[in-house]
């Protein structure tokens, strides 16, 4: 091959090499979208309460039903849609989110709000039972954990720049048109899927009664939902709230309130990279190591929380930590089922978001009776109850 002959032959080849990693950059950009919609209410509960004449509490069950239908359809859904190619599955799921986000703009009451999210969270809940795979399937086999790395750095990007942005926009205009905006990101990201992922049929099928099984016959499994269930319940519980709670003690504008999740947000993606070398070594200690350190953050919250500098160290701290537990939860769950880990994950994933729903419910009765500070408390007492379960099992799972 003469030397022309090899540089065509390296132009061409080029392409191929880059378009299955803009295919994994649309799947990453779903995930950034799928996931700010289920959390941008964390940010902007204070005016949609007031926007809608309801308590902060009550807001909370925006994030609490579309939890609870992304975490609860999952495997059923997985399965009924078994024979669809996935590249139309995420497209029609893409769909779902963007006239989801349009009809909450335009809402004039909360009950149509409930019922928009109920049915976006069943999107939700299914991308994350199929994003991570496609994206490992657009890939050569030997760059598929890199693909599964870069599409999961759309949750850091999201903490980062996804919530604290709705943050913003809400503060410049208001929230109903945040979620109009956001419905023409997702419109976006739609066009990006159909035009750079191809056909993708449907290759790995598994039943949802095969899925529910794992568990009982697969003791480390089931510990680590366990864990993953107290520890989402107490973080989400008392994140949910996290922004009545400074406006309440550390007298934080809505500015301010956006700095401290960026903050939070950049702590996460710190915790993920700290999080590498550990979690290679001993997941299990990851998680122990990260759940105590939120433990900690969340009191320093109830002490220094009350100055603007205390608040922004605390909400660090925060993000630091709970981007540690997320790579080791993940890690634990796949060295617990390595043979079944794509049903292991669909299980985890319905843990996780469940616990979402449920950690905002409760702590949105914690603050509208007991007030926001009762929120921390419950906080501190789940995320310590995950740390007590894994520290009392013997270690064995590991990455």
């Amino acid at each position: 091959m003469t030397v022309n002959q090899a540089s065509r032959a390296a132009r061409q080849e080029r392409p191929s090499q880059v378009r299955p990693w803009l295919g994994v950059a649309a799947i990453t950009a779903s995930l950034f979208v799928f996931l700010t919609t289920e959390l941008m209410p964390v940010g902007l509960l204070t005016p949609i309460s007031a926007g809608l004449g309801i308590s902060v509490g009550t807001a909370g069950l925006m994030v609490t039903l579309m939890g609870v239908s992304a975490g609860l359809g999952v495997p059923f859904i997985v399965a009924w849609t078994r024979r669809v190619n996935r590249r139309t599955l995420l497209a029609a799921l893409l769909v779902v989110l963007t006239l989801g986000n349009v009809i909450t703009s335009v809402s004039a009451n909360f009950p149509l709000v409930l019922t928009t999210r109920l049915v976006m969270g069943f999107a939700s809940g299914t991308f994350w039972g199929i994003g991570v795979a496609m994206a490992m399937r657009l890939v050569p086999e030997r760059h598929a954990s890199r693909a599964a790395a870069v599409v999961m750095s759309g949750i850091s990007i999201g903490a980062v720049a996804g919530i604290p942005l709705g943050t913003t926009l809400e503060s410049l205009t208001d929230w109903r048109t945040t979620f109009l905006i956001w419905g023409g990101l997702s419109a976006l990201v739609l066009v990006a899927v159909a035009v750079l992922i191809p056909s993708l049929p449907s290759d790995n099928a598994v039943s949802a009664r095969e899925v529910f099984r794992l568990p009982l016959r697969n003791g480390p499994l089931r510990l680590v939902l366990t864990a993953v269930v107290l520890f989402v319940l107490g973080h989400f519980g008392a994140y949910t709230f996290v922004r009545p709670y400074l406006e309440e003690h550390a007298a934080a504008t809505p500015l301010f309130v956006t700095i401290l999740l960026m903050a939070y947000g950049v702590g996460g993606a710190v915790g993920n990279l700290v999080a590498g070398p550990i979690v290679a070594r001993n997941a299990r200690r990851g998680f122990i190591g990260g759940s105590a350190g939120l433990v900690a953050s969340l009191l320093l919250l109830l002490t220094l929380g009350q100055t603007q500098a205390g608040a922004v160290v605390t909400l660090i701290l925060w993000g630091v930590t709970f981007g540690i537990v997320q790579l080791s939860q993940v890690t634990m769950t796949q060295a617990a089922a390595p043979e079944t880990f794509e049903a292991a994950m669909s299980l985890n994933t319905m843990a996780y978001n469940t616990s979402i729903a449920l950690g905002a419910l409760v702590g949105g009765l914690f603050a509208d009776g007991l007030g926001v500070t009762s929120v921390v408390w419950f906080g501190i007492a789940l995320t310590a109850g995950a740390l007590l379960l894994v520290l009392s099992s013997r270690p064995a799972t590991r990455a």
